[in-house]
C-alpha cells in the first residue's frame, strides 16, 4: 500500500509548515488528488492517521478531494474531462491525447493552531 508512504511524506510537509509557521496542532487538511494520479483515495484515508500519530498531525481531520482527468486532444485540439481507465478523447475518440489535470496530489489547505 503506497498510500502509507505518501500519508507519511504528507505528515511530513505537514509538520515542516507548521514549524515554519510556529504551529503547534493541525486541526484538518485539505488535499486535491486526481483521478489519475494512482491514489486510492480510501487507503489515503485509512493511512493517514497512522502516519500522523504521534505527530502535531495527530487527531487531525484529512478532508480529499478528487479531481477529474481532464485531455487534450492532438488530433482534434478539444480539451475534454475523461473517465476512467481510458484516456480517450470526449469529442472524437481518439487516444491521441495528452493529459493536461488529474495526475496531482497536492496540499489544498491548512487549519492549524
Amino acid at each position: 500500500m503506497h498510500e502509507l508512504a505518501l500519508a507519511t511524506s504528507l505528515v511530513e510537509q505537514i509538520t515542516s509548515v507548521m514549524k515554519y509557521e510556529g504551529a503547534t496542532k493541525l486541526h484538518a487538511v485539505t488535499v486535491s488528488i486526481g483521478k489519475f494520479s494512482g491514489i486510492e483515495k480510501d487507503a489515503l484515508e485509512f493511512a493517514f492517521p497512522l502516519a500522523a500519530d504521534r505527530t502535531p498531525a495527530a487527531g487531525a481531520k484529512l478532508k480529499v478531494k478528487v479531481s477529474d482527468m481532464k485531455l487534450k486532444c492532438k488530433a482534434c485540439g478539444r480539451k475534454t474531462v475523461a473517465e476512467m481507465p481510458l484516456a480517450k478523447c470526449g469529442k472524437c475518440g481518439s487516444l491521441d491525447v495528452e493529459v493536461t489535470d488529474g495526475k496531482e496530489f497536492i496540499i489544498k489547505s491548512m487549519e492549524i493552531e
